[in-house]
């Protein structure tokens, strides 16, 4: 880590702590040569491959925008699609890889989703499943329904 006032490339490490609930670590560091301190936030960086191969940071933003989408409309505050963003980026990086494919981000978002607001989920669904009718949907509500009399059984 290069010193960002001399540009010095020794530094130590003065205090670390965890921060983001154990997902990054904060280092105050002290320069070497000019004894300037300043910050440093290391975080392993988990990497989306789309489907046309490329590879791109993970990014809760985006989660949170394909869900505002589906969520036009009803009564879903932004607090929640944030924490509904923290789940599924938790979910994704318990799979105990540094990459993910795009697919699996949309299926780590379903379960969350249907939780938060039933419709959207229809509405995220609908898209990242690709119904094409309305038989589609209903198939979709008879699952859900399915799933949810196994849940109180």
């Amino acid at each position: 880590m290069h010193c960002p006032f001399c540009h010095n490339q020794h530094s130590k490490v003065i205090d670390s702590r965890v921060i983001d609930g154990g997902t990054a670590i904060r280092r105050r560091r002290e320069c070497s040569v000019c004894q300037g301190r300043f910050t440093t936030i290391e975080k392993a960086q988990l990497l989306v491959i789309k489907r046309n191969g490329i590879t791109e940071p993970f990014s809760r933003e985006k989660v949170i925008v394909g869900v505002r989408r589906a969520c036009q409309g009803r009564n879903v505050s932004e607090d929640a699609l944030k924490v509904l963003a923290q789940e599924v980026e938790e979910s994704v990086r318990n799979k105990g890889s540094s990459q993910v494919y795009a697919n699996d981000i949309g299926l780590a978002i379903l379960d969350p989703l249907r939780k938060l607001d039933e419709v959207a989920y229809l509405r995220f669904a609908s898209v990242y499943k690709s119904f094409e009718s309305a038989d589609d949907f209903e198939s979709e509500i008879r699952l859900m329904r399915r799933r949810d009399r196994q849940k109180e059984s």
